[in-house]
């Protein structure tokens, strides 16, 4: 079998397997923020006397992010390469999955890594583990590995001075959302479109 021949995952079962991975990852996440401050609440996740706040921060932090993300494929050949490799993954998955899966890995990993790695170890230890997070191989994964540490800390700040998930939850979403969705469509249009583009 040559490489061109070798099984292809398809975007049914990526799907699959990315909501098992998130679903897990919550569950787990949960489980230790409840046991480290004895149970979970409503005040951990949103300040309901300031949500509004909270929200336009997350909002703004995305926002931000997604510009850093921009300029960096449209200034990086690396960064074009990286865009390339995942569209390659991400080809056929339909722009309703991908939002889909950018709200429960904003959600799950924001549980995870900031609610509970970060409440119990830290925000250098939890920057560190969601940037190992998101590698692969080849040299153009590593500017992924760049861009989740610079991302994972912003979420971390964002943790330390509002106190609760909203606003590091709402920032991932918006990454994930606009980068997935728009690199699921490069890989539909082909080649040519993908000249311009970079993702999550």
């Amino acid at each position: 079998m040559t490489p061109d021949e070798a099984p292809r995952i398809t975007p049914h079962r990526l799907y699959r397997i990315a909501w098992t991975v998130y679903l897990v990852l919550a569950i787990a996440g949960g489980v230790w923020m409840a046991i480290a401050r004895g149970g979970l609440s409503l005040d951990q996740f949103v300040d309901p006397g300031r949500w509004a706040i909270e929200l336009a921060w997350g909002a703004g932090t995305g926002l931000a992010l997604i510009g850093l993300w921009e300029l960096g494929r449209h200034t990086l050949g690396l960064a074009r390469e990286l865009e390339r490799l995942l569209a390659e993954i991400l080809s056929g998955l339909p722009a309703p999955d991908a939002v889909a899966l950018a709200l429960i890995s904003a959600f799950a990993e924001e549980l995870f890594f900031r609610g509970a790695v970060q409440g119990s170890l830290g925000i250098v230890v939890a920057t560190v583990l969601f940037a190992l997070l998101h590698t692969g191989p080849g040299r153009a994964f590593w500017l992924w590995t760049l861009f989740a540490a610079v991302a994972g800390l912003a979420f971390g700040l964002l943790v330390r001075e509002l106190g609760t998930l909203l606003a590091p939850m709402t920032a991932h979403f918006l990454v994930n959302a606009v980068n997935l969705t728009r690199i699921s469509r490069a890989a539909e249009k082909g080649p040519a479109s993908e000249t311009g583009s970079l993702g999550d």
